[in-house]
């Protein structure tokens, strides 16, 4: 892999070889869980740099280090209030002395970058408001898994263009697979990611696009994805919403203008009722549990990656 890629700030630093190989890893190790599991942290240190709540990406960080044979540390954002306390800056210039890998959460895509250009460890995007690298891997080790028999994946995303749709946009590009997203008016990734996924897309013999209709999205469909329709950090937003997107919901009546044998996922956690109903979440066709899974899987190899 590329020097370039000592950090996992975003997949579009990463080629389609980097992905490939990085989701190889994550099947092998998910196969051999425990049995042979290469101890590249030997003892280091990793910290999480948290400044929003999780379930799935800080446990499955933390057994992701320990598995490794390192050690996992949890930042709380009150004990370091970076950028209050002191610098963003200076809080990488002190853990790149004592510790070994940096995995940071965190509202602004900038204060992630800018961790990564302060320090000489290897930083890893946990989540920002941006970008979800890490549950774009999970999601498509997924699909290596459960549609491995498709000839052409397609994936709809019935939602808001959000971070996790920015990232599954993303991946999708690089590994070929279309991509629909079916929004409202205004609620569309930015115009520039779009253009630089479509014109990767183009090379690989994929499409992206975006629609309003979430019909149309889902028609050829091989996995519906969704998420929350207001994420952390847009709490004021919520009842405008949910009327804006009470169109998109991913239920049984959608499911029917899909292909019988499309897949749903989520990334989790649900907003059940909302962006997506219970019996369809909780049906023989979702693999939201198993993505929730997988994220473990893809970190450790993200990981293994970075220390190799």
């Amino acid at each position: 892999m590329a020097e370039s890629n000592k950090n996992l700030n975003c997949l579009l630093d990463y080629s389609v070889e980097d992905i490939e190989l990085l989701l190889d890893k994550a099947l092998e190790l998910k196969r051999n869980r425990l049995k042979s599991d290469p101890p590249v942290m030997d003892g280091r240190t990793g910290v999480l740099i948290f400044e929003k709540p999780s379930l799935r990406t800080r446990i499955t960080f933390e057994t992701a280090i320990h598995e490794l044979g390192g050690y996992p540390i949890n930042l709380a954002p009150g004990m370091v209030q970076m950028g209050q306390r002191e610098s963003v800056e200076d809080v990488a210039r002190n853990l790149e002395r004592w510790v070994h890998l940096l995995i940071v959460r965190t509202y602004s895509h900038d204060t992630l970058l800018r961790i990564a250009q302060s320090c000489s460890v290897p930083v890893i995007n946990a989540l920002t408001d941006s970008y979800h690298p890490c549950q774009a891997l999970a999601c498509a080790l997924t699909i290596k898994e459960a549609l491995s028999d498709e000839k052409k994946i397609s994936v709809a995303f019935i939602g808001d263009g959000n971070n996790v749709c920015a990232s599954l946009m993303i991946i999708c590009a690089k590994l070929g697979y279309n991509f629909v997203l079916a929004c409202p008016p205004g609620y569309e990734l930015p115009a520039d990611l779009v253009k630089t996924c479509t014109d990767i897309a183009r090379s690989r013999g994929s499409s992206i696009s975006i629609v309003s209709d979430p019909a149309a999205a889902v028609a050829e469909a091989s996995l519906i994805y969704t998420d929350v329709w207001a994420s952390m950090g847009q709490e004021s937003e919520k009842e405008k919403r949910k009327k804006d997107f009470a169109a998109f919901q991913l239920n049984a009546a959608l499911l029917l203008k899909a292909p019988a044998q499309a897949q749903i996922s989520h990334c989790l956690p649900a907003h059940r009722g909302e962006e997506i109903t219970s019996d369809v979440l909780d049906s023989p066709r979702s693999r939201a549990f198993d993505e929730a899974e997988n994220r473990l899987h893809v970190q450790k190899a993200v990981i293994v990656h970075l220390f190799s």
